[in-house]
């Protein structure tokens, strides 16, 4: 029998620790990524990381959409494509782990992350590239991905020594090297996606210059902003104008090549270049806009002065068959709306084909080179960005992307009021209780501004001098006799047909939401 304490211990080998398997897949995951990335920038296709976005958007329930709007805002698409990130990140990071001991299925777990990249970009209706072009970038980004854990992986396992059967272990030193060259890749390809993203469209923005318009808007009245540090500028700013689509990649639209095409029930379809719009006759028209997930008191509504073509100019010239009442546009990465044609081509309504915003081309965020504007509607029935098609149709032949998610098909803004100061739960001097805000009523005007705090008595807020019916209206108050304490104030407008705000709540879905705006302050 052998005695067991002559044996001589056999040498136990270093492993891979699971923080490397970690890494090569996370590593593996980005370097594909920004090389996808990088491809779509160079072919103006959406990134891999954009398309699944744009799959989960189309799919997501309304009342999903709805909720993240309200809590996240305009960084709603942000958080989303974070989202997705993160969690193919996590994946990754779990593919590699396993890894170190089973190389295969966590290649095939890789490959298969990439197959729903595929497949996303594949059935991806808001790619403004063909169907070829944007799969590419996701195709690319599988290859690089399963090629790069293969490499990764390959470093971290065990292989013997020369002249020995015992297994090397892990060599820190190379697998450092690996990521250190992995990372260089992924650094070269993030700065091809940032040079080139977006890159035509931008370029081109540049060398737009606006001709004066034929019929420029008159003067803004004196008198139209009130005296309280707060309330919002009676133009909004481009900057700070509020931006709702559902657009996670802005599309690169140039004006090189661009074409808009007019068609349906017509005479006869038109087909105009960037170049031919310029050519018509331009107006330029201030006018308020405003977003039906605008909740009562919130930011989604806004203040530019714009220049366009007035749609009916272009109807009249295709000439509108009798039996159509409603017109589709859709925009370059095939988001679709409905607008009623009555307020297309109603002569009292300035609704108009816009290619500039306060003074300069439209921001790429708002649909430069061409959108709708349509003074008295909800944008989801009126304001496409980046417009490239518009068909006179009818409401009944055609569905749009909103009306098929549970809104009405039209959709006239709810007049309204809003506080701008106080903020929630701001603080004043007893002595210097001055308040104000924005109300509108486009198309109608607002008439009157009425007060109340604490549930008291309505009194009658100054109101800013009008502008014109298609515009905001700022309003202020002062309350000389504030006592100190918690207060609550609320507003509500009147409008010129002697309409007053209704107190009662509803939602933003199907048509808009109403009721009174109110905000809790201190006075001290």
């Amino acid at each position: 029998m052998t005695d067991v304490s002559t044996l001589t211990a056999r040498p136990t080998r270093p492993t891979a620790p699971r923080w490397t398997g970690a890494l090569s897949g996370a590593l593996a995951a980005t370097f594909g990524v920004v090389m996808g990335t990088a491809i779509a920038a160079l072919i103006n296709a959406p990134s891999p990381i954009v398309s699944i976005g744009n799959r989960f958007i189309f799919f997501t329930p309304q009342f999903l959409k709805e909720f993240a709007i309200r809590q996240f805002g305009t960084a709603d698409k942000p958080i989303l494509i974070a989202s997705v990130s993160i969690t193919l990140l996590l994946l990754a990071m779990v593919a590699g782990v396993i890894g170190l001991k089973r190389r295969n299925l966590a290649l095939g777990i890789t490959f298969g992350l990439g197959a729903v990249a595929i497949l996303a970009a594949a059935t991806d209706n808001a790619s403004t590239a063909n169907a070829v072009v944007t799969v590419i970038p996701t195709i690319i980004t599988t290859i690089v991905a399963v090629g790069t854990l293969l490499f990764l992986l390959g470093i971290l396992a065990l292989s013997p020594k020369e002249g020995d059967d015992l297994p090397s272990g892990f060599d820190r030193r190379k697998f450092l090297i690996a990521v250190g060259g992995t990372t260089i890749g992924i650094a070269l390809g993030g700065l091809i996606a940032r040079v080139f993203g977006g890159a035509a469209a931008a370029e081109s923005r540049m060398n737009v210059r606006i001709p004066t318009p034929a019929d420029p808007a008159s003067a803004v009245p004196a008198g139209v902003e009130v005296d309280v540090q707060g309330v919002s500028s009676y133009i909004t700013p481009n900057r700070d104008f509020y931006r709702i689509d559902t657009a996670l990649q802005i599309p690169d639209v140039p004006v090189e090549g661009y074409s808009l095409r007019i068609h349906g029930m017509v005479d006869k379809e038109l087909n105009l270049s960037f170049q031919d719009l310029l050519e018509e006759r331009l107006i330029e028209r201030r006018i308020t806009l405003t977003c039906v997930s605008n909740e009562v008191g919130g930011p989604y509504v806004g203040n530019a002065t714009w220049i366009g073509i007035p749609v009916r100019d272009l109807l009249e010239r295709a000439g509108v068959q009798g039996d159509a009442d409603a017109v589709q546009t859709t925009s370059a990465d095939g988001m679709t709306i409905s607008t009623p044609l009555g307020a297309l081509d109603d002569e009292n309504r300035d609704a108009i084909i816009a290619i500039a915003m306060n003074g300069e081309p439209l921001p790429l965020r708002h649909g430069f080179p061409v959108r709708m504007v349509v003074p008295g509607l909800y944008g989801y029935v009126s304001a496409t960005k980046w417009l490239v098609d518009i068909e006179v149709t009818r409401f009944a032949d055609h569905k749009a992307y909103w009306s098929t998610r549970g809104y009405d098909e039209e959709a006239p803004i709810k007049f309204s009021s809003r506080i701008d100061v106080p903020e929630s739960f701001q603080t004043f001097p007893v002595d210097a209780v001055r308040v104000g805000g924005v109300a509108w009523a486009q198309n109608v005007g607002i008439e009157r501004i009425e007060v109340q705090v604490d549930g008291g008595e309505w009194v009658d807020a100054e109101l800013a001098a009008q502008d014109s019916i298609d515009t905001w209206r700022q309003w202020s108050w002062q309350w000389d006799d504030a006592t100190p304490g918690n207060h609550q104030l609320t507003v509500r407008a009147t409008n010129a047909d002697g309409e007053t705000q209704t107190s009662d709540r509803v939602p933003i879905a199907p048509n808009g939401s109403t009721g009174l705006h109110s905000v809790q302050f201190r006075v001290e």
